[in-house]
């Protein structure tokens, strides 16, 4: 089992991010709490990846992964390719499927398309993989669209995302422990109640049971923990604060 490294996805801080000063600002801040990983997703600037790069090496951040369009990914796939090569990113992952896709035909003809990238991708020594939402533990017979997916589609990984796992009905640890081997980077959002309201607060606040996710995480062979709040229930960077204090308390690093 090897050691789980907490990073940040930055579409939690999405609305720090829409010039290229507050970027970098925002980056210097998430340093500054003492993570050294982050997610790229969400961040209107700067656009140009070169530029990016350098902001985040000014900031001593390592960017494992990004969130990329399916659309991208499939039709775009060597500009793709070379932006991961120059942000210096592990894996290309997709964040979801456009709506006409979110069915079972759908997640066939999804894994069809990636199946036919995947080559180059991996050939370019990159890994490919698919967030979930709710949306895709929907079942069509004994599987769901997340397991027709993941077992039509040699070499694809899960990032499964804790809160929506539990959203869906699912079990986050389960799920971390049936697709083994292949979730190299998980998505750590917890699920609380306000008002009746599904709400998510920082990890360790709300009710999912972290220590059998780490657990299950470690042994499913899981590198990097992004923590993420589409929708904070406080100020997104004390959240996230909160939350590195919570899983480094746990074992993980950063």
């Amino acid at each position: 089992m090897g050691k789980l490294i907490a990073g940040v996805q930055m579409y939690t801080l999405r609305d720090y991010c829409k010039t290229v000063n507050d970027t970098a600002e925002t980056l210097k801040k998430v340093r500054e709490m003492g993570y050294k990983v982050v997610q790229v997703s969400g961040m209107e600037e700067p656009k140009d990846v070169k530029e990016l790069k350098k902001l985040l090496d000014d900031n001593g951040l390592y960017p494992c992964s990004t969130h990329t369009g399916y659309e991208r990914i499939v039709k775009d796939t060597e500009t793709v390719i070379e932006e991961h090569m120059i942000l210096g990113c592990e894996t290309i992952i997709c964040p979801g499927l456009p709506v006409e896709l979110r069915n079972r035909d759908g997640y066939l003809k999804v894994a069809e398309e990636f199946s036919k990238v995947m080559e180059k991708i991996k050939g370019s020594g990159l890994t490919l993989g698919y967030h979930n939402h709710g949306i895709e533990l929907q079942r069509y017979g004994e599987k769901t669209g997340l397991e027709i997916l993941l077992d039509n589609c040699d070499g694809l990984e899960a990032e499964i995302d804790t809160y929506w796992v539990q959203y869906g009905g699912g079990d986050p640890a389960e799920w971390i422990e049936k697709f083994s081997g292949r979730c190299s980077q998980l998505h750590f959002k917890d699920m609380g109640m306000i008002n009746n309201q599904q709400v998510m607060p920082p990890i360790g606040e709300g009710n999912l049971n972290w220590e059998r996710i780490i657990k299950k995480a470690k042994k499913a062979g899981a590198k990097y923990c992004l923590v993420e709040m589409d929708t904070p229930t406080i100020d997104a960077f004390e959240s996230l604060k909160r939350s590195l204090e919570f899983l480094t308390s746990m074992g993980l690093k950063v």
